[in-house]
């Protein structure tokens, strides 16, 4: 965007702001709100677990076991792991908040940072599990589907991308998994960091913080924009569609994807109102899933920031990811002969229910990623 775009862009929306004052206020209100019930309580103690896992020692562990698995499959060495199960566990935006510290501590290459943050954001499976499975279509057991399609869609993704950039090193060979290894990397990392637990605590905790907080300011911030946005009939644009077009999908179905395309929850709630029937209702659910969302693609700009990795390939990434995943989900629907037609209101999931589930469901989902990596690990190669 080109800096006249830019102070225009800012200008409108200051303009906007100003005529809105209420508006603003209340849209701010409700990001927050859901930033406070749902994202506050869902995300901070997985960062927090996450820094103290790191300075532990425990991704280099990690990465001399998984070497052999991670560099065949992903071209990624065994680090990117702890990332993966992390991103997959926790939800937007662990994956990029973890690669993009890797990358700073010069662990990955920025060709393995870009792959790696391609395929190590999803929503967390308390969110499709609990609020859009449970609370927004009533049908729970519709949430294993969503998650599978989400899940498998994104390591479609992350093998996809071992294409991407192709050097030398990351086409090496991986080493042989070796516990005695692993062990002497283990102490090594928490020999040269001499601080005490007290120290490593306070210091999680601080940069977990801080990292949490700028996700709150995108969300407040997006959904000011948003509100605006509707505010001033943006989806005007419609108009301009040809009347063909405007017969064969309905107006609600385009408002949903709209609001869909800059924030995930919102962009759900109203796929699930404008639409009758269940297999139209996953496919566009789904499809949003897999985007993530404007509000997400900034916060994901924002961490990688101070890094060298590039912005577009997590853009080709997600858009890869949201049509994958829409097809699965109706491969996966025509399988499991679910009923095509919905009725059950809406509901909304408290905030206990919705942190009840993304605590137990990300704790399992965790535990078995990393299960299901050594498991692969110690068929692949002998233990030495």
């Amino acid at each position: 965007m080109s800096n006249v775009a830019r102070v225009f862009a800012l200008g409108l929306l200051a303009l906007g702001m100003f005529a809105y004052p209420q508006e603003v206020l209340s849209s701010a209100g409700r990001g927050l709100t859901l930033w406070w019930n749902f994202v506050l309580p869902a995300l901070l103690p997985f960062f927090i677990i996450s820094e103290l896992l790191m300075a532990a020692g425990f991704v280099h562990f990690l990465g001399v076991l998984l070497e052999s698995f991670m560099r065949p499959i992903f071209r990624l060495p065994g680090k990117a792991a702890f990332v993966v199960a992390m991103g997959y566990t926790s939800g937007f935006p662990m994956g990029a908040v973890l690669t993009a510290r890797l990358r700073q501590a010069g662990e990955i290459t920025r060709e393995e940072g870009e792959r790696l943050l391609a395929f190590t954001n999803n929503p967390s499976p308390g969110f499709m599990l609990g609020a859009v499975a449970s609370g927004m279509l009533g049908k729970p057991s519709l949430g294993v589907l969503l998650a599978g399609s989400v899940y498998l869609s994104n390591l479609i993704v992350g093998f996809l991308f071992r294409f991407y950039r192709i050097s030398s090193k990351s086409s090496q060979s991986a080493n042989l998994p070796s516990f005695k290894r692993a062990w002497r990397e283990l102490k090594e990392t928490q020999n040269r960091d001499n601080r005490s637990f007290g120290q490593l605590l306070g210091d999680a905790i601080k940069q977990s913080t801080t990292t949490v907080l700028m996700v709150a300011g995108f969300m407040a911030f997006f959904s000011v924009i948003l509100r605006l946005l509707n505010l001033w009939h943006v989806t005007l644009f419609l108009a301009f569609l040809s009347h063909s077009v405007l017969r064969i999908i309905q107006i609600p179905v385009l408002q949903a994807f709209y609001n869909g395309l800059f924030e995930m929850t919102l962009g759900c709630q109203e796929a699930i109102r404008a639409l009758s029937l269940l297999h139209q209702q996953v496919a566009l659910l789904a499809l949003l899933m897999g985007w993530g969302g404007l509000s997400v693609f900034a916060q994901v700009a924002g961490l990688i920031s101070g890094t060298d990795l590039r912005f577009y390939p997590f853009v080709i990434a997600r858009v890869l990811h949201a049509i994958i995943a829409l097809g699965l989900s109706q491969l996966f629907l025509l399988v499991a002969k679910v009923p095509t037609t919905s009725f059950v209101p809406i509901q909304t999931p408290s905030a206990s229910f919705f942190v009840w589930n993304t605590w137990h469901l990300s704790s399992l989902v965790f535990i078995g990623i990393m299960s299901i990596l050594f498991v692969i690990t110690l068929i692949r190669r002998p233990m030495r």
